[in-house]
């Protein structure tokens, strides 16, 4: 069975936007919840998972992650309204 990555934007309820790149969606989104790790995302309380990409390769899934955070907020918004307008917690069920 081949590996599966992912690059992922979570928010908060200011919207402020993050993104990271992991091989088990559903454990790390767990993982911020819990805010089992310092930083960026426990410090700004980032708990809703607003959208996500898949890979089958960690390069691909690293280089996308990449080209996404040099992107501008504009653009970012754009990506997630397309597929998410209402900016639903996609992994409220989890």
């Amino acid at each position: 069975m081949p590996r599966q990555f992912y690059v992922y934007l979570m928010t908060n309820i200011s919207r402020t936007l993050y993104i990271g790149v992991t091989n088990n969606l559903e454990r790390r989104v767990h993982e911020h919840r819990k805010k089992e790790a310092d930083g960026f995302t426990r410090k700004y309380n980032i708990t809703m998972l607003v959208y996500f990409e898949e890979f089958d390769s960690v390069r691909e899934a690293i280089g996308r992650e990449k080209q996404l955070k040099n992107w501008n907020r504009a653009k970012k918004v754009t990506l997630i309204e397309r597929e998410n307008p209402e900016w639903r917690n996609l992994s409220a069920g989890w």
